[in-house]
């Protein structure tokens, strides 16, 4: 499986729960935020994909978060 699906995958489960990308790292264990930051930029143009400022559902930090649904 690839990061992408990995990443992809993860916010399908949390639907309609929106991630931020320090999340989404932390528990995907990504080495690096950027991998996350990379990958949820790709899927924000894909159907059914939202990516904006609001409050990541895991920290409850106001961010750029990434929700599909």
């Amino acid at each position: 499986m690839t990061i992408l699906e990995d990443v992809s995958d993860l916010i399908k489960q949390r639907s309609p729960s929106a991630l931020c990308d320090d999340c989404i790292a932390e528990k995907l264990k990504l080495s690096v935020r950027q991998h996350a930051n990379h990958k949820t930029r790709e899927l924000a143009v894909m159907k059914g994909f939202d990516r904006r400022p609001d409050v990541c559902s895991s920290c409850g930090a106001e961010k750029l978060v990434i929700r599909h649904g």
